[in-house]
């Protein structure tokens, strides 16, 4: 699971893969820990994902996504440079 471009101005791409059906979660938090965006929130069949950003409105800064799938979690960090 990663994003790219990191950093980005003023979108960025997440992939990840799911090696089953999944119920997915995919959040963005800043800084401090606020939920800033929720990019899937969904189930998903076996396969490799792709979901967008667009960070408009948003300042620059670190910000944090987070992703959920059955017994999987993982956290990951990001940079918006405007």
């Amino acid at each position: 699971m990663e994003n790219y471009p990191n950093p980005f101005n003023p979108e960025t791409n997440i992939e990840f893969g799911l090696p089953e059906d999944s119920q997915v979660r995919l959040r963005v938090y800043n800084m401090l820990g606020q939920e800033v965006a929720v990019l899937v929130d969904d189930g998903l069949d076996a396969g490799y994902y792709t979901f967008s950003w667009d960070t408009a409105g948003l300042p620059s800064g670190v910000y944090f996504y987070r992703i959920e799938a059955n017994d999987f979690t993982a956290t990951r960090q990001m940079v918006l440079m405007k």
